[in-house]
């Protein structure tokens, strides 16, 4: 039913139509309207952080974790230019955010008034779409047409800039009905020709292979159990980059592992050698193509995308599909099914002899140490004691979101939320909070570099605040690890300020914002350390300080193809394959 209101009781009344129960966000003068009108209710949870990167944040963790549109409120000026990582790092992830913003008086804009900047400018290309309200009679259109936005075709954040003066004057608001864009409508059904055809190729493969992205998971959890069907009807190998992780399940059969830059031996041959890619919700970025002229040279490659613009954007695709990757999945099983379909036996049986071939060279294998704790064996152990508990895992960017990507497995989707495409420190740990706040029962680990947590650290007043139980597993290695690898393999071993130095003492700081702080550099007492920072009810800072030096293998070092991979070195005899040093309760036996 319409009814007269002002423009902030339009903007908290339209946030509880669209069913939205958590609000990030950080108060200031041309916003207090809204949160004047906040103070009168109670539906929507507002959860108030210490930055507005770390508002942006935690709406993504919430939005990647839960399914939902992540939403955030906050100020004019520096509080709009304070979300620009955090809208990008969405935009580049495709997670719906609908960010509002405040805004100076209209009669102020374009005068340089205190707070004022050129949101609308500012935010254009790192937003889906963005809004300038000036008139109260559009308000509550684009406050609704912005969910629609955000969530429909490729997901993605949208900003709606709400001046003071539109904030205080009186309209008629309309509650959502019909369709909520005239033109905006994005293609889910793919073309049943185009379906027949996609069969009908992947019936003549011999070295198949399906390569899936974080399209996937954005499509819905009915997405993923569709490509688990398609995958067990063909009998194809899978692979995924890092953001399509948990679609296909860790301990599939089928399973390759991660593709990409520190992706596997076997993932990323089988992509070079392969002479059909099948990919899924995934945009062919350079982390996952490396060298484009020697990408998969000899494959024909069918693209299935619900965003047109990403067909052809990078790599030139033999059949492009423009559809929803639920729906088109749905569809490519039922016509495998009717068609009564099956892969060629000889063929499928001679690629799968060659991916086992790969799998053969143990690629994540490293050298284990009785004294230090090796990162991957930290993760591995997090994974082992974490594996049976309703888990989400949280990193934020650099080695040990590699060894995270690599060592921790996930058998479901949106278990994991990571910075893909923009690489952005600081993501992880407000990010966790988001994830938290979606599922409070569940447990949610940030791992965590010591660099990278110190980038959005004052969220843990946070999670203090609002007694949420997030962990901080930091693998300390005391550099600023990616920049130190590539230094050394690079740059002739010139470590350029790459040293993390004045690091603060992680267990007194946990201690100082009403947290707990655990350190543990001993592998012997590893499991102990962790079982403690798991059975703690409340935020815990655990500082696990591994290896300085240890490298992230595999690695395709820039500009070189799939098939040229550097892998690491176990020729030393005193280098042992974990595998072989644990028993079969994952417990360590040197």
């Amino acid at each position: 039913m319409s009814k007269e209101m002002t423009g902030a009781e339009m903007v908290v009344e339209a946030l509880k139509d669209q069913g939205v129960e958590i609000l990030f966000g950080y108060p200031g003068g041309a916003v207090l309207p809204i949160y004047d009108v906040l103070f009168h209710q109670e539906k929507v949870k507002h959860i108030l952080v210490r930055h507005e990167q770390g508002a942006a944040h935690a709406a993504e963790g919430y939005a990647r974790s839960s399914g939902k549109v992540g939403v955030l409120l906050v100020t004019s000026g520096p509080g709009a230019t304070n979300t620009i990582t955090g809208l990008t790092d969405a935009l580049m992830d495709s997670i719906p955010l609908v960010c509002i913003t405040g805004q100076v008086p209209t009669h102020l804009i374009g005068s340089d008034a205190f707070q004022e900047c050129d949101t609308v400018g500012i935010t254009r290309h790192c937003t889906k779409h963005n809004y300038l309200v000036k008139n109260i009679a559009d308000l509550p259109r684009v406050l609704h047409e912005a969910f629609y936005v955000a969530m429909s075709g490729r997901p993605g954040p949208v900003v709606i800039d709400i001046p003071k003066d539109v904030q205080f004057a009186r309209g008629v608001y309309t509650p959502p009905r019909g369709a909520p864009h005239k033109t905006y409508q994005p293609k889910l059904d793919a073309d049943m020709e185009q379906i027949r055809e996609a069969v009908r190729m992947m019936a003549h493969a011999k070295r198949p292979i399906f390569y899936t992205g974080g399209g996937v998971v954005n499509s819905g959890p009915a997405a993923s159990a569709l490509l688990r069907e398609l995958v067990s009807l063909t009998g194809f190998p899978i692979t995924s980059t890092l953001m399509g992780l948990g679609a296909y399940p860790g301990s599939g059969a089928n399973w390759l592992g991660m593709l990409g830059m520190h992706g596997t031996y076997e993932a990323n041959n089988a992509m070079h050698d392969c002479d059909l890619m099948i990919a899924v919700g995934a945009r062919f970025d350079d982390r996952i193509t490396g060298r484009l002229d020697a990408f998969s040279p000899g494959s024909k490659k069918i693209h299935i995308d619900i965003d047109r613009s990403s067909i052809n954007k990078n790599v030139k695709v033999d059949l492009a599909i423009v559809g929803d990757c639920g729906h088109v999945l749905e569809a490519l099983v039922r016509t495998w099914r009717a068609e009564a379909m099956h892969a060629e036996k000889q063929p499928l049986d001679h690629w799968w002899a060659q991916i086992n071939e790969w799998r053969a060279k143990k690629s994540l294998a490293y050298r284990a140490s009785d004294t230090t704790i090796k990162p991957q064996y930290a993760v591995q152990r997090l994974y082992a004691l974490t594996k049976d508990r309703d888990s989400y895992i949280t990193t934020e960017v650099g080695q040990h979101q590699m060894w995270a990507a690599q060592h921790y497995h996930f058998e479901e989707p949106n278990r994991w939320m990571t910075s893909g495409g923009l690489g952005t420190m600081g993501y992880g740990l407000p990010a966790a909070i988001g994830a938290q706040l979606a599922h409070p029962n569940a447990l949610v680990v940030d791992i965590a570099g010591e660099a990278s947590i110190l980038m959005n650290i004052q969220e843990m007043s946070t999670a203090i605040q609002y007694r949420l139980p997030v962990k901080v597993f930091i693998l300390n290695n005391e550099y600023m690890g990616m920049v130190r690898q590539w230094q050394e393999l690079l740059h002739g071993g010139r470590y350029s300020h790459s040293y993390s130095e004045a690091l603060p003492d992680f267990v007194k700081l946990a201690e100082a914002f009403g947290g707990k702080g655990i350190r543990c550099s001993d592998p012997r007492l590893l499991d102990a350390a962790i079982q403690e920072m798991l059975d703690y009810d409340g935020p815990v800072i655990f500082d696990c300080l591994v290896d300085k030096v240890e490298n992230c293998f595999p690695m395709i070092p820039s500009g070189k193809a799939h098939n040229d991979m550097l892998l690491a070195d176990l020729s030393d005899d005193a280098g042992v394959d974990i595998g072989a040093i644990i028993d079969e309760k994952g417990k360590m036996l040197v």
